[in-house]
């Protein structure tokens, strides 16, 4: 039956001939694949689309609206399937970038409620301290003012700023590692 035409095929297949649908699988299977492979490159991509699509046109019994150019029909078909197939890619390459902007958006929202969550307690340990601690942080560590520059601001000696500076850092230390921001 390999060498039957295509019109011996399809009569056949219109019969209930399945051997004729064997036949016709044979007669262009490898030609198909390398069909698809032009279009896409990878030839095992290429052979499950050609597979699909004739079990496709087997169960949806798509053999008996065949007529005329068979080799035509199928190549078409394959083709488009293809074609199809860039298209699902394209989609599917657009969701998984929009999937990933949007994690990455969540993160960078949660991120900014982490940090914005952390400048409210540092304000609020700033505020508790006494007013030259918080003054002489503010300047060395705000104003990135020298040690001399911020003790004469202040009116007090480098020693006194650094005494001020060390006892700050030490209650806001304690204070935000009290507090946890998660």
């Amino acid at each position: 039956m390999n060498h039957s035409s295509d019109a011996q095929l399809l009569e056949k297949l219109t019969q209930g001939n399945l051997e004729a649908y064997d036949a016709l699988f044979l007669k262009y299977y490898k030609m198909l694949c390398v069909n698809a492979y032009f279009y896409l490159k990878d030839t095992e991509e290429a052979k499950e689309l050609v597979q699909q699509f004739f079990v496709e046109l087997f169960e949806k019994r798509g053999y008996l609206r065949l007529e005329g150019d068979v080799k035509g029909y199928l190549y078409r078909a394959v083709k488009n399937r293809c074609l199809n197939w860039f298209r699902k890619a394209a989609n599917d390459r657009k969701r998984s970038a929009q999937l990933l902007w949007e994690t990455e958006s969540t993160a960078h929202e949660e991120d900014r409620e982490v940090v914005e969550n952390l400048f409210n307690l540092l304000g609020e340990a700033l505020n508790d301290l006494t007013v030259q601690r918080r003054e002489a942080l503010t300047l060395v560590y705000v104003q990135h003012k020298k040690y001399q520059e911020a003790a004469n601001e202040m009116g007090i000696s480098v020693n006194s700023l650094k005494t001020h500076l060390k006892l700050g850092l030490k209650n806001l230390r304690e204070r935000l590692k009290n507090s946890r921001v998660a």
